[in-house]
């Protein structure tokens, strides 16, 4: 595996961050920076053997500076949504801040996606770590973190987490990629074709936060049980669609431990991205409006020009007693892992 490290850039705050990059013998890749822990491009052949950058990236460090899509970052304290921003530990209320409607969402306006982590490479693996002390962004206790990126000879990207606290805390963590398996900036990812192990997915209210409720897929959009096109009934006449004008629930993934939770493949470009996990939920997000910030070359990435999948507990967790506990105790150790694996081949 042949490993480097460059320059990238400095923060406002005199922070240097820097693009590692993982490659293996027939020349695929993934670049990842230290700043917010970020995927910026996974090359992969295509099935003419075309290297093929199938994440959304950002062209600079500015330009990361100021996105509001968590693109590629590890988004926690908390991923996803708090309702209200409110929760109780312990019989303590904690008020953490709302900064999407009126909801807290990854972490906060400052969350783990915007810090810089220290990175290095250790056997081939790609690791960050970073400690958020107690109070960071209104969460309690302070946590010590480990992220470890691998990229196998065949082309699987595995992302490892590992969390300790000294105080209880509750804990979310995922990672935010985008992909286009065509190809970033290629267009529309609606002819992309998902399956998704779950027979449900969590009812959202009017403010996308879960109810608590679970809403059986069989015969809704939300049906990907076998493989279908993501844009065959996104414009169905469906209340949860109508919620975010697109695809931005959690599934309730089938099974426990690590196994296949989803496969994303592309008939024009041939490649297909099976996920594997451990966690309860997938969240599947399409996201439907052209995105702030200009990608990589300064291409705008126009609405469904992307679908996220992204491995987590289930959002507002710590609200809901039936979900899975989001609770990290003080003295235990939080650890869970993720790959994603591409192959030049689709059923």
């Amino acid at each position: 595996m042949k490993t480097t490290k460059t320059a990238f850039g400095t923060t406002p705050e005199n922070q240097t961050v820097s693009l590692f990059r993982l490659e293996n013998a027939s020349g695929a890749y993934v670049e990842i920076m230290d700043y917010g822990c970020r995927i910026m491009s996974i090359c992969v052949p295509d099935k003419k053997g075309n290297l093929t950058d199938v994440a959304l990236g950002l062209e600079d460090l500015d330009t990361y500076l100021k996105d509001d899509a968590s693109l590629g970052a590890i988004v926690g304290r908390f991923a996803n949504r708090i309702a209200n921003g409110r929760f109780s530990l312990n019989g303590k209320d904690y008020q953490l801040a709302i900064n999407n409607g009126p909801n807290h969402l990854h972490g906060g306006p400052t969350g783990y996606g915007q810090r810089v982590w220290d990175g290095r490479f250790s056997d081939n693996k790609l690791i960050f770590t970073r400690t958020s002390p107690a109070g960071e962004e209104g969460y309690p206790g302070t946590l010590n973190l480990t992220i470890t990126y691998g990229w196998s000879e065949d082309n699987e990207l595995s992302i490892s987490y590992e969390a300790t606290t000294d105080a209880d805390t509750i804990l979310n963590l995922t990672n935010h990629a985008y992909f286009n398996l065509n190809g970033h900036g290629s267009g529309t990812v609606l002819n992309h074709e998902l399956r998704i192990d779950a027979d449900s997915i969590t009812e959202l209210n009017k403010d996308q936060v879960p109810t608590g409720n679970y809403i059986p897929v069989d015969g809704t959009p939300f049906d990907f049980r076998e493989l279908k096109e993501i844009g065959k009934d996104i414009e169905a006449e469906n209340e949860q669609l109508k919620i975010g004008g697109t695809y931005d629930h959690n599934f309730v993934l089938n099974g426990t431990g690590l196994r296949e939770a989803a496969v994303l493949q592309s008939k024009e470009s041939g490649i297909r991205m099976t996920c594997f996990t451990d966690q309860p939920g997938l969240q599947l997000y399409s996201a439907c409006y052209t995105l702030h910030q200009k990608g990589k070359g300064g291409i705008d990435y126009a609405p469904f020009s992307s679908v996220c999948l992204e491995t987590q507990h289930f959002p507002n967790g710590i609200n809901i007693d039936h979900f899975p506990s989001v609770v990290l105790k003080a003295g235990e150790t939080f650890k869970s892992q993720t790959m994603y694996h591409w192959a030049r081949r689709c059923v």
